[in-house]
């Protein structure tokens, strides 16, 4: 009898795997990943059990004896070791629908059994379904439930099995764990009244039973799933750049969120010149006015051709772009020489700047004279142009018609005269005259008056007169300054200073010239003599004439042109 025990638990329990193995699978399908929370959260969308159940059945069954002409009555005993199995949808937080396979075997007629109620020979193996009530919370489940189905019963007084109708009204009570992600609950008891009726037939055997009997289970229930739907799909646009000029490249990427990894994805691109593939879109701006433009992009998720059928299988983004228009160029002008003579010609230099690198365009104006250029140089020519400044203004044009001028100038001077030189006049003699080697003579003054007259001729220009010694009035002054350095009673005179001041003296006192107007100096070369210099304005003597050395008319007088006595004239004559 053990074994026949055995043979019907594994055939239960085979049965049951192969009820729930579908269950099983359809349930991982359907299910997706369950965010971490408590199951009174997140209710499951299947629950599994299985577990150890207690049966007491009650009924009676008059079983024909011999011939059939009396019956005997035997009563079913409570089956103490069982089994049950059960799975349960849910079509929400509260409502679902459940199965449920139960096996209680039964006990041996000898002695020693060690299931079930010794003397009876009871067994029932139940198949049920209908539908489960449950209010979940945090930590407790508590559920009613209400099954039909069928029952396999063994009888009593070796009945044969046979099958009859099924009814199973009760409820329990879950207690989440946190194992396995609150995966795992413990049924801390389940209490059922159960139905069953069972005819086994008029003959030998035979017999009717109504049993009535209360079931109570205990064991661990497996969640799967979560009756909240998926997550919701996300998706974000991120543009680079966002902001551009026609004809540069855009690029559009979209980051999906909370995708399903078993399912499929399509992306969709929106938008005027956008294009994309898979994730990545890009913006064709070269046809684009100037304007902000939106980019959409869509993600759908599921079975390959049934994408976005839910609503959390869809998310969408926006982006937008920004097409700037063109930007002006910018342009310098210079012209080098800026100051030319008429008729000579100046380069004028443009340098233009598109800040989009566009192709420019040089051209170029002038107030007077011509220029000629259609680069970034140009030649200006100032014939026919009259002197002062003239205006040049160079300008650029992209290929967008966008432009840019720029101003420079270019000044035309009259031709500059020779700068003014000092010129020699006539030279004065004094070589006559040896009582008065120094005298302005009447030879003297015929040079000097011409002298005058070159100086009342050019108001503006002066005179320098540069006197001059021959070599033994050199060597005469050279004793004196060394006698002088001596004494300081000693007479020094220098003929050359003399000749120079009465040559002023003339022209100051006898012609009236402005003394202003006249210098005197010495110079180096030998002779008896003064030369005269006219300085005009802006000529520079020292540079003209080197090697004088302005005198100090503070210490040389000027001699007056007295005649001489009768002694001195006879040795002038001599």
């Amino acid at each position: 009898m053990h074994s026949v025990f055995s043979k019907s638990m594994g055939r239960v329990a085979a049965l049951a795997v192969a009820a729930l193995l579908p269950v099983a699978l359809v349930a991982q399908e359907a299910a997706k990943p369950a965010p971490k929370v408590a199951a009174g959260d997140q209710p499951s969308k299947w629950d599994i059990f299985a577990g150890y159940s207690y049966l007491a059945p009650k009924g009676t069954v008059n079983v024909p004896q011999g011939t059939g002409a009396t019956t005997l009555p035997y009563n079913y005993d409570a089956v103490n070791v069982g089994g049950l199995i059960s799975g349960a949808y849910y079509f929400n937080r509260y409502v679902g629908a459940q199965v449920e396979l139960g096996i209680h075997e039964y006990g041996e007629e000898k002695s020693g059994s060690t299931v079930g109620t010794q003397g009876n020979n009871d067994g029932f193996l139940t198949a049920a379904g209908g539908l489960i009530v449950r209010y979940p919370t945090s930590d407790i489940t508590p559920f009613v439930h209400a099954l039909v189905g069928g029952a396999r019963i063994d009888g009593p007084d070796h009945n044969p099995f046979t099958w009859g109708p099924h009814l199973t009204v009760g409820g329990g009570l879950d207690y989440a764990t946190p194992l396995f992600n609150h995966r795992l609950a413990v049924r801390v008891f389940q209490v059922d009244y159960n139905y069953m009726h069972a005819d086994f037939g008029q003959g030998n055997n035979g017999g009717r039973a109504n049993i009535n009997a209360a079931r109570l289970s205990a064991g661990v229930v497996w969640h799967v799933g979560t009756v909240a739907p998926p997550p919701q799909a996300t998706l974000s646009c991120a543009v680079s750049p966002a902001s551009v000029f026609p004809g540069e490249p855009v690029t559009v990427t979209a980051t999906a969120g909370s995708l399903h990894p078993k399912l499929n994805v399509i992306y969709a691109w929106e938008g005027q010149g956008v294009s994309g593939k898979d994730n990545v879109g890009t913006v064709n701006t070269a046809a684009l006015e100037p304007g902000t433009y939106t980019i959409k992009a869509t993600v759908k998720e599921g079975k390959a051709g049934k994408e976005g059928l839910q609503p959390w299988q869809t998310a969408s983004c926006t982006s937008t772009v920004t097409v700037k228009a063109f930007e002006p160029p910018t342009i310098s002008c210079s012209a080098n020489p800026s100051t030319i003579k008429p008729g000579e010609t100046s380069e004028v230099s443009a340098r233009g700047v598109s800040p989009q690198n566009r192709p420019l365009t040089y051209s170029y104006s002038a107030s007077a004279g011509s220029i000629n250029g259609s680069c970034t140089t140009a030649s200006y020519s100032s014939t026919g142009a009259p002197t002062g400044a003239v205006a040049i203004t160079c300008k650029v044009a992209d290929d967008k018609g966008h432009t840019a001028t720029a101003d420079t100038s270019v000044t035309v001077i009259a031709p500059v005269p020779p700068a003014p030189h000092t010129q020699a006049l006539c030279a004065l003699g004094f070589s006559k005259d040896k009582v008065r080697p120094t005298r302005v003579d009447n030879e003297a003054k015929a040079c000097l008056d011409e002298v005058a007259l070159s100086l009342q001729k050019q108001s503006d220009a002066k005179l320098v007169i540069v006197g001059e010694k021959n070599s033994k009035e050199q060597a005469k002054l050279a004793k004196e300054q060394k006698a002088a350095a001596k004494s300081k009673h000693a007479k020094v005179v220098d003929p050359a200073a003399e000749r120079a001041v009465n040559a002023k003296a003339y022209l100051t006192g006898e012609k009236g010239i402005d003394s202003a107007r006249v210098s005197v100096a010495t110079g180096s070369t030998l002779g008896e003599s003064a030369e005269n210099y006219l300085v005009p304005s802006g000529a520079n003597f020292s540079s003209d004439v080197q090697g004088t050395t302005a005198i100090n008319e503070s210490a040389v007088k000027a001699q007056p042109r007295k005649a001489l006595g009768k002694k001195h004239a006879k040795k002038a004559a001599k």
